[in-house]
């Protein structure tokens, strides 16, 4: 999974010199590693869930206090960490946020 990820302290007019996205997820498309991915909604349309006690308690926002906000997701199938990494480096929000990639849990 690699989770594509803005930082806000960023000038919004430094996004109009990054590359576009669709080339990178042409190329991927293309070599069979995207196998999915999305833009996700801005982290004020986040609700965060937790169950204490039994009871629900939902609170609005992202889960966690990050500078970073999650804008969008790819799932990946690469060959090991080391290719999805290379794709991750070729991604244009690289430049200006940071992509992390992470293995899924294996099924037994």
């Amino acid at each position: 999974m690699m989770l594509v990820c803005t930082d806000p302290a960023v000038d919004p007019r430094e996004f109009d010199r990054v590359e576009p996205v669709d080339p990178w997820v042409d190329e991927m498309d293309g070599r069979d590693v995207r196998l999915y991915g999305s833009e996700l909604e801005p982290p004020d349309c986040a609700r965060t869930v937790r169950v204490r006690d039994k009871h629900a308690i939902v609170t609005d926002g992202p889960f966690a206090e990050t500078k970073e906000q999650i804008a969008g997701f790819d799932v990946l199938e690469c060959a090991d960490l080391d290719e999805a990494i290379e794709v991750a480096r070729r991604h244009p929000m690289a430049r200006l946020g940071l992509l992390e990639v992470r293995p899924f849990w294996p099924f037994e």
